[in-house]
């Protein structure tokens, strides 16, 4: 069994959801888990104005109160020149997949939205994303620079893997994000088509892996 994280790096919900998701993996340390990402806003080229930008920062609330995560406000009302393109940010975890595909994903993912969230840097450009995927490949024990992970990334592989993750999600029927899935052969159970704590996440994951050893048991009988 392992579990299947949907998410994407500039969605809120995603970046308090990993908090829960580094906890259940804490507490089950032995459960594999690999990221997919999902597109939230692949492929926009129009800048965000500003008052789209303040009505996203009532999410950030919600998700500031839920999770107890930090987030800088004031960078993000700053940047008056954002283009809220989100596959640039999801194309860095693939490609940091790619590049070393025994790292874990979920840590790559929230190095990229702490950059974003906290640090307040603008994760649709691809030189930003290189310094911060490649300085969180090399905290986890996988050298990289910049340039070498920058050049990955421009790759039409990595291109296309990522629009193959957006494909997968949806062939899966997944709507929102982030969403946890329970993969167990060729059986996917959802564990949350949302956030929730990281309690709440235990219990699930006991429930849903109940159920699928219950559902094998009896098409072996």
């Amino acid at each position: 069994m392992k579990l299947v994280l949907v998410a994407d790096p500039m969605c809120s919900w995603c970046y308090g959801f990993g908090k829960e998701v580094t906890e259940l993996q804490q507490a089950a340390p032995g459960l594999e888990l690999r990221v997919v990402v999902g597109g939230l806003r692949p492929g926009e080229t129009a800048v965000m104005p500003r008052h789209q930008r303040l009505a996203r920062l009532e999410h950030w609330s919600r998700v500031e109160a839920a999770s107890g995560l930090p987030f800088n406000r004031e960078a993000f009302l700053a940047n008056d020149n954002l283009v809220y393109d989100t596959e640039p940010a999801c194309r860095a975890v693939v490609t940091a997949r790619r590049l070393a595909p025994a790292i874990d994903q979920l840590a790559v993912l929230r190095s990229i939205q702490r950059a974003f969230y906290v640090d307040g840097r603008d994760i649709t450009k691809g030189d930003v994303l290189a310094d911060v995927a490649a300085a969180a490949m090399a905290g986890l024990g996988f050298a990289m620079t910049p340039a070498a992970f920058l050049a990955a990334w421009q790759s039409a592989d990595a291109v296309a893997e990522t629009r193959d993750d957006f494909l997968q999600a949806r062939r899966w029927g997944v709507s929102s994000f982030p969403s946890l899935l329970l993969e167990d052969g060729d059986k996917l159970y959802s564990v949350a088509p949302g956030y929730i704590d990281a309690t709440q996440l235990m219990s699930r994951v006991r429930t849903v892996a109940g159920s699928s050893a219950m559902a094998a048991a009896r098409a072996e009988a």
